[in-house]
C-alpha cells in the first residue's frame, strides 16, 4: 500500500496541474494515516481546489467512502486550454481513476460560507486545508470557518504562510493564533505549509511527525512559534535538486527514491 501511494504522489499525481510539494504530500500521508490508526474520525475539507492535485491526494489516501468538501469559485479561465476549470478538475479525476463527489463540491467564494455549509456535507472536519485567497480578509474568514467546523482532534493546514509574495497570509495566520489565546498551536512547518491543531492534540501530532517512516528522509529541526514547539522539516537543497533533475529528465518513476 505504501509503495502504491508513493508512486501516486511522485508519478501519477504530477499529471495534474498544481502546487503541492512532495514533502507536503508525505506530511498529508503521515497525518491522515495517524488519524486512521487512532480512529480519529471526521470529514475533510479544502479551500482552493485549483485543478485538484491535493484533492486527489486526499481521495487516494482516504478512499472513496470519505467525505471531502471541495471549495473553490471555479472561475479560472485559460483560453489556451479551452476547458473550464471545473471540467478540468473532473477530467483529472477520471484520468487518475478517482471520483469527484459533486454533491460535496461548493462553487463559491469561501468567505461567503458558514460552518454549517461544511458540517452538513461532511460532519465535523478532521483535516482542513486552506489555500484560497491570499489577502488578509481571505485568511481571516477562512481560518474562522475552519476553526468553527473542526473536530476537536482536527488539524488546519495553511499554505504559503512564509511566502514573501503573500505577506498577508503570514499576518493572518499569526493573528489567528494570537486571537485564539492558546487554543491552537503549530506542530509542523515545511517550506510551503504550516500545520496546527488544538493544544490538547499537540503532543499526538508532534509524535506523528517525529516517528513517521514517510518523513525520515527530512531533517527534523525544532523551533518555536508563538509559544509552541514546532518541528520544521528541512528538505536539503541537494535532495531537491536531485528530484528536480530526475523530473526534468522524464524520470518521475524514479524520483521517489530521492525522498527515501
Amino acid at each position: 500500500m505504501t509503495s502504491s501511494i508513493r508512486k501516486f504522489i511522485f508519478h501519477d499525481l504530477q499529471a495534474i496541474e498544481g502546487y503541492i510539494d512532495p514533502p507536503d504530500a508525505l506530511v498529508f500521508l503521515a497525518i491522515l494515516r495517524s488519524q486512521q490508526a487512532a480512529s480519529l474520525q471526521g470529514g475533510l475539507a479544502e479551500i482552493g481546489v485549483y485543478y485538484g492535485r491535493s484533492y486527489f491526494l486526499l481521495r487516494k489516501i482516504c478512499g472513496d467512502a470519505e467525505k471531502i468538501v471541495a471549495i473553490d469559485p471555479f472561475d479560472i479561465v485559460k483560453p489556451d486550454h479551452g476547458v473550464a476549470q471545473y471540467d478540468r478538475f473532473v477530467a483529472g479525476g477520471r484520468q487518475l481513476g478517482l471520483s469527484v463527489d459533486g454533491a460535496r463540491v461548493i462553487k463559491s467564494d469561501s468567505t461567503l460560507l458558514r460552518p454549517e455549509d461544511i458540517i452538513e456535507r461532511a460532519g465535523m472536519v478532521r483535516f482542513f486545508s486552506i489555500d484560497g485567497g491570499h489577502m488578509l480578509h481571505h485568511v481571516e474568514a477562512d481560518s474562522r470557518l475552519a476553526a468553527a467546523s473542526l473536530a476537536e482532534h482536527g488539524i488546519i493546514v495553511f499554505d504559503d504562510t512564509f511566502n514573501p509574495a503573500w505577506p498577508e497570509v503570514t499576518a493572518g495566520v499569526t493573528d489567528f493564533l494570537r486571537e485564539g489565546a492558546g487554543r491552537f498551536s503549530v506542530f509542523c512547518l515545511t517550506k510551503y505549509k504550516t500545520y496546527l491543531c488544538r493544544q490538547a492534540f499537540h503532543e499526538f501530532y508532534s509524535r506523528t511527525i517525529k516517528t513517521s517512516t514517510e518523513l525520515k528522509a527530512f531533517d527534523h529541526l525544532e523551533t518555536k512559534f508563538l509559544g509552541s514547539t514546532a518541528i520544521r522539516l528541512h528538505n536539503p537543497m541537494r535532495r531537491r535538486i536531485a528530484y528536480e533533475v530526475m523530473v526534468g529528465l522524464g524520470m518521475r518513476a524514479l524520483s521517489e527514491r530521492a525522498y527515501r
